[in-house]
């Protein structure tokens, strides 16, 4: 009887010490910890963490949603509060769900053939159909795997250093799915699917979608763990007024919300601590006020610190999860085999070509991302999901694909320049139309100068590329000095306005030895049709400079990495061209054969992140006697001229002629703002038959200068330039909207 009283008295004197009423003494607690989804306001979380560490709380079980669920993860897998701080504050998370990728990513191909569109609408059964989320999330599962790279082995999350559980919600029934095995990025990236955001993911067959629509506190899910504590971080705000309904996002978060508010009440009655912290302000995006809100978390949870300080009192052990992860991210990767799954649409070289690494490859963790990168600029894949597997001490790589169910793409695209003045371009582009890994585009440009543009790829990766291309391009101008005379009056005819035909067809194979730099080799049909009106007894007559169609073999070579393709920072530039034109129609009954080497080579290097300066140097040279409507033509502003047509400024569109050209200019450019440059340019040319001139390449070089101001928008580049020449005392302005087509 004694001994019954005695054994009272201890457990009122406990839970006197504890404070808590619905909180029980044992010999050891045992914690579960329970983390709520809320975006960036999940971010509380971490600020929470960092008190529960400093209180001496040993946690036993972590379960979360969304957020929680990514913040929980990384805590399970054994980060430190302290170690997440440092992460969250280390990226842009803006940046990751934008999925953007750097332009070294794409292949020259892309580089060449898609940088020109303002709007992708994919079509799907006849009809436009619209995106399913903001991002394809594939940036934020790369880093959710990076992160976690030293538990890629552990498939049951309950042997994780901390077991772990994560909810997501079944697209298909709207039930929710309580993960605590498999994969453990693709689990919390499931979790944290925020609709209209990101992209659900498949597990295990399923569609699975953020968790927080089913279940956005999972104290219930805790307390069936057997924990005899739950600590739970609440960062779910209350429901919005009308005046707080005023973007797309905001009115998503509240449908969503609805289910959460309903079953809220019980669940935080259900955990033994509740914090909540003041997340009132915040948004789902708020990621640029990281900083304030892990604070909050924090501030929030210091409130209940001699309740955790009580709790850690009664916990015996002490073991010490957090142990910094050893990630192959400081160390190279030895691989032991690459398993593909998901492609059926693309080949495995295909794949294994756009990774640049294969098995036996020695990788470090940047050449292993920027390979994943390139693989998901292909805009081919939908998801990519990977782990490293351990295999005979080296790694073996583990991809499973799920391919973009769209494949059909309307484009547009608007501009307008000095040259072909207006533009509308209709783009119609399908993706594995006709063979695996090929691409299929069909440009068609409405305005002033209707241009047509038809090209089919089959891209086979590390191996040898096929191509055939065929274009339609035409403008009016001015050009050709002195191409005709009337020597009765003794006057001789200054520049007249052209009709420039150009119809260019080729057949090619490529090689690409990485994304940077392929080369090419083909065949071309090019057919210019060029020509001037006179009259003669009132009645217009055509003139023909050129009718003829010329047969030529060709080869180039090109490396682009340049970071941004209208304003770039950093990256070179080099393009070599050599054509042999051998065969030509009887237009010109004097035609003999003759070939021309052309390239240029360009360079960018930025101070500061906003002074770039940008110097780049073009040659050309014929090798026989050639036709004149192949000589190098220099003047004005445009980037995309046909042919031998170049850019010069201080001059109008094609007022320099020749066989053979050298040119340099250096820009120099400031972004006064954001997206807003301002720039110089100095440009030097020499354009004779004879360049080197028996050794006196400078005699007769012409220049030219240009002031602009530069507007980087959705449509492409939006420029004004003033420009003009000390050698002729001429000057002119330069405007052009949009990208370059």
């Amino acid at each position: 009887m004694l001994k019954n009283i005695l054994i009272i008295l201890f457990l009122i004197q406990v839970q006197g010490i504890l404070g808590q009423d619905n909180i029980k003494s044992q010999s050891d607690l045992k914690v579960g910890l329970v983390l709520s989804g809320g975006g960036a306001k999940g971010f509380a979380h971490i600020g929470a963490l960092k008190v529960i560490e400093e209180a001496g709380v040993r946690i036993d079980y972590i379960g979360g949603t969304s957020m929680g669920a990514i913040v929980g993860a990384l805590y399970a897998s054994g980060y430190s509060a302290k170690e997440l701080d440092s992460i969250v504050n280390q990226y842009d998370f803006i940046e990751l769900i934008k999925d953007n990728l750097p332009r070294r990513s794409k292949s020259i191909y892309q580089k060449e053939n898609t940088e020109k569109y303002a709007l992708t609408l994919p079509i799907k059964n006849r009809g436009v159909q619209l995106p399913s989320a903001l991002s394809k999330g594939q940036n934020v599962f790369n880093l959710l795997s990076q992160l976690t790279e030293h538990v890629h082995d552990v498939y049951d999350f309950s042997k994780l250093p901390i077991p772990f559980f994560c909810v997501a919600t079944n697209l298909e029934d709207g039930n929710a799915e309580i993960l605590e095995n498999g994969f453990l990025p693709n689990a919390v990236r499931a979790s944290g699917s925020f609709p209209t955001l990101l992209d659900p993911v498949e597990v295990n067959g399923k569609l699975l979608t953020d968790g927080g629509v089913t279940n956005n506190f999972p104290v219930d899910i805790m307390r069936e763990k057997g924990v005899d504590i739950i600590i739970g971080i609440d960062v779910q705000d209350k429901l919005k007024g009308q005046q707080g309904l005023n973007s797309a996002v905001e009115i998503v978060m509240q449908i969503v919300s609805f289910q959460m508010y309903n079953d809220g009440e019980s669940k935080r009655n259900e955990a033994d601590i509740y914090v909540h912290p003041d997340v009132s302000g915040f948004n789902v995006i708020s990621f640029d006020l990281t900083k304030t809100i892990v604070e909050r978390g924090e501030r929030a949870t210091k409130k209940q610190f001699n309740a955790l300080k009580k709790i850690a009192a009664n916990q015996i052990e002490r073991k010490n999860n957090h142990k910094r992860p050893i990630k192959f991210t400081n160390s190279e990767l030895y691989i032991n085999g690459i398993e593909i799954s998901g492609n059926e649409n693309y080949t495995d070289e295909y794949i294994i070509g756009k990774l640049n690494f294969k098995d036996k490859d020695t990788i470090n963790n940047e050449k292993f991302v920027e390979g994943i990168n390139t693989l998901s600029a292909t805009g081919n894949f939908r998801n990519i999901q990977y782990q490293f597997v351990p295999n005979n001490g080296r790694t073996k790589i583990q991809l499973k694909l799920r391919e973009e169910e769209l494949s059909t793409f309307l484009q547009f695209g608007v501009h307008y320049d000095d040259l072909y003045k207006t533009g509308v371009l209709i783009n119609l582009t399908g993706k594995h139309a006709i063979f695996k890994n090929d691409v299929l585009s069909a440009d068609l440009v409405l305005g002033d100068n209707i241009r047509y543009n038809l090209d089919y790829f089959i891209d086979n990766g590390f191996h040898w590329s096929y191509g055939v291309k065929t274009r339609y391009n035409k403008f009016k101008r001015s050009f050709f000095e002195n191409i005709i005379s009337d020597e009765a009056a003794g006057v001789t005819v200054g520049k007249i306005p052209m009709n420039y035909n150009d119809f260019t067809t080729q057949l090619y194979v490529q090689n690409a030895f990485t994304q940077k730099i392929a080369i090419r080799l083909g065949a071309e049909n090019k057919y210019i049709r060029t020509l001037f009106e006179t009259l003669e007894n009132n009645q217009p007559v055509k003139n023909f400079v050129d009718n003829t169609s010329y047969v030529s073999a060709y080869t180039n070579l090109m490396l682009d990495t340049y970071d941004h393709n209208d304003f770039p920072k950093k990256g070179l530039y080099f393009f070599a061209d050599f054509h042999t034109y051998f065969v030509a129609s009887n237009f010109d009954e004097n035609f003999q054969p003759f070939s021309q080497l052309k390239g240029e080579l360009s360079g960018a290097f930025t101070i500061g992140n906003k002074f770039t300066t940008n110097i780049a140097s073009q040659a050309g040279i014929t090798i026989g006697d050639g036709p004149r409507i192949f000589n190098y033509f220099l003047g004005g502003a445009n980037k995309n001229f046909i042919n031998n047509f170049y850019n010069f400024y201080g001059y109008d569109i094609a007022d320099l002629g020749e066989s053979s050209f050298i040119k340099t200019a250096v820009t120099l450019r400031y972004e006064l703002f954001e997206k807003h440059h301002i720039s110089f340019i100095a440009n030097a040319a020499r354009v004779d038959k004879n360049l080197f001139n028996e050794g006196d390449i400078f005699e007769n070089t012409k220049t030219g200068f240009a002031a602009g101001y530069g507007i980087e928008s959705f449509l492409g580049p939006i420029e004004v330039k003033y420009t003009w020449s000390p050698d002729t005392q001429r000057n002119y302005w330069l405007f052009n909207v949009g990208f370059w087509f």
